[in-house]
């Protein structure tokens, strides 16, 4: 069976719910917003929260991947930095409860972490500490950390380091394996533009963007956006929101509905999206197949709070899926 290995930002997720958007106001947080702070703001943004309900779990975009593709029972690894601390320990052991092989290289610097600060509207406030996670670099791969496995997953964040991004490339190419790149936000293509057409042009077989992603990177709309990226890669995926996705390889394009789903929170939808895709891919589906595995785990991550679906959701995601092949076949 096909092995999928990821790397990312490690990065660990701190949920808090807020009581009233004042507490935004006191620690000078826009609201709707994702701030970088350094560890001191980290730590006293935890301390006014401190009587406020919480969640923990390990996060950052490619690791939500991983967990998805986990959970769907692939073998999967994934390649991170974290600090010798506690949240470094919770990274880790998250991972290994979620049956992934841990590739995580240590540091003197603290594990990065997100807070995400939900206002009574849901809407979300971000207050990210990168840490130690940003520390990943070129000199921490080689070869022996993509053998064995299939396909290779990386977040879009990983490009603001050039040279780790082209060593995991050429490694992983190197070893055979399927290269998988979600462009993960508009400002990173944005940035570094040149730089990602030679990536995705040379190495990678699997482009995931959305909307403003794919815009970036081509500077035209959804169809047009498809085509281009298309004739640089071997498969091309563009997520259109309520639209649903464009999948076109080989000169076919597939069109993707949306499920009905009502909006709670959609951070989270994009990796999981290419969790259920590369899920597909890793079981040889056909890629409308695969398209739809991605957009039924998208449509029910919407519908609650968070980066990872609990087992009710899982549950009807299955359920959907196992109904929408039996109508395929």
């Amino acid at each position: 069976m096909a092995k999928i290995i990821g790397l990312g930002n490690a990065l660990v997720d701190i949920i808090v719910f807020i009581d009233n958007d004042s507490l935004l106001e006191d620690l000078e947080l826009p609201k709707g917003s994702m701030t970088l702070v350094d560890f001191e703001k980290s730590t006293a943004i935890r301390k006014a929260c401190e009587h406020l309900d919480f969640s923990i779990a390990s996060g950052g975009s490619a690791a939500n991947t991983i967990h998805g593709i986990a959970k769907l029972g692939i073998e999967t690894s994934y390649v991170g930095k974290i600090g010798e601390d506690d949240y470094g320990e919770i990274f880790k052991s998250d991972l290994i409860k979620s049956h992934i092989h841990p590739i995580l290289l240590p540091s003197e610097t603290h594990t990065g972490r997100a807070v995400a600060l939900i206002s009574p509207d849901r809407e979300r406030t971000f207050a990210t500490h990168l840490g130690a996670a940003i520390e990943l670099a070129a000199d921490d791969m080689d070869a022996e950390q993509f053998k064995g496995h299939d396909y290779f997953h990386i977040e879009g964040y990983a490009v603001q380091n050039n040279e780790l991004l082209e060593k995991a490339v050429k490694l992983a190419k190197a070893e055979g394996l399927f290269i998988s790149l979600d462009l993960a936000s508009y400002n990173v293509v944005e940035d570094n533009l040149e730089f990602l057409k030679y990536i995705v042009r040379d190495y990678v077989d699997i482009v995931f963007a959305n909307e403003e992603e794919a815009k970036s990177f081509t500077g035209k709309q959804p169809e047009e956006a498809l085509d281009d990226l298309a004739s640089i890669c071997k498969i091309a995926v563009v997520k259109t929101g309520k639209s649903g996705s464009l999948v076109k390889s080989e000169g076919i394009t597939y069109k993707i509905d949306a499920i009905e789903a009502k909006v709670i929170d959609t951070n989270g939808a994009g990796d999981i999206y290419a969790a259920g895709f590369l899920y597909g891919l890793a079981k040889n589906l056909p890629l409308d197949e695969c398209g739809i595995a991605g957009a039924i785990l998208a449509g029910k991550i919407i519908e609650i709070i968070g980066a990872r679906l609990d087992e009710k959701s899982w549950k009807q995601a299955t359920e959907l899926f196992n109904n929408s092949l039996s109508q395929n076949s």
